[in-house]
């Protein structure tokens, strides 16, 4: 595979939705990972935080990304009335 194309694929990979989907959950579990530890005054590390905001947080978080549309022009698949 060539430089370009391997550019190419790095590129669609990143603007992928399922990429875009992993990093934003990533930062809500650093967001949780930084309140526990405030919380209780040191780093509970990555892998607490981790099983934590999925047992407490990841389906109800899940469920208001779904909800939202993706797109500010549309709304439930429709056009946004203007």
């Amino acid at each position: 595979m060539s430089d370009s194309s391997l550019k190419d694929h790095d590129n669609l990979f990143h603007k992928s939705a399922l990429y875009q989907e992993f990093l934003a959950e990533r930062e809500e579990i650093l967001r949780h990972k930084w309140i526990e530890s405030e919380k209780l005054g040191h780093d509970i590390g990555f892998e607490k935080a981790l099983l934590d905001w999925i047992v407490k947080h990841r389906a109800g978080w899940r469920a208001l990304r779904q909800s939202k549309p993706s797109n500010p022009g549309y709304t439930n698949g429709q056009h946004a009335k203007v």
